[in-house]
């Protein structure tokens, strides 16, 4: 009998990617990452939390405690909604892969864009108010959940040839 080399699945790729585009993250402290994926395992779209287009990120706090203009909260936009805004197409129906699960105002956004999964890693924050507050809207919506177990490995040789 053969043996097969490991591959990934569909979703540790994709969750894979979201873990690369949340390195485009400034965040020092949080960089999460987010992949749209139509039913056909096309990629529709792909964000991660950072200050708006044209807002340059040294003119704005990245503090996580202080008062509310003194911290990142008022300024960043969360993965999943950049990666809804920067698609070039409809997202309905499509399945988002995000590495950290989504706060309410991302749910928000998700429900009404019509995007019909959610497959995510980490739920830390699983017992605040906003990720409770997702969960519900979500569940009454009929977006399906799903949590990977997952941690990949990968020996990469950034050296330049020549």
């Amino acid at each position: 009998m053969e043996n097969k080399r490991k591959i990934l699945t569909w979703d540790e790729y994709f969750i894979s990617m979201a873990h690369l585009s949340g390195m485009r993250s400034k965040d020092p402290n949080t960089q999460v990452g987010a992949v749209i994926v139509d039913e056909k395992n096309r990629i529709v779209s792909i964000g991660y939390n950072g200050m708006p287009r044209g807002c340059y990120d040294d003119q704005f706090p990245w503090e996580r405690e202080g008062g509310f203009l003194d911290t990142k909260y008022a300024f960043v936009v969360h993965a999943e909604l950049n990666a809804i805004l920067n698609s070039s197409r409809p997202v309905e129906g499509c399945t988002i892969y995000v590495s950290l699960f989504p706060c309410n105002e991302c749910a928000k956004a998700i429900i009404q864009s019509g995007i019909k999964a959610i497959i995510y890693e980490s739920d830390k924050y699983a017992d605040t108010e906003s990720v409770m507050a997702s969960k519900k809207m979500l569940l009454n919506a009929g977006v399906a959940l799903k949590q990977l177990d997952f941690t990949v490995s990968v020996d990469v040789d950034v050296t330049k040839n020549g």
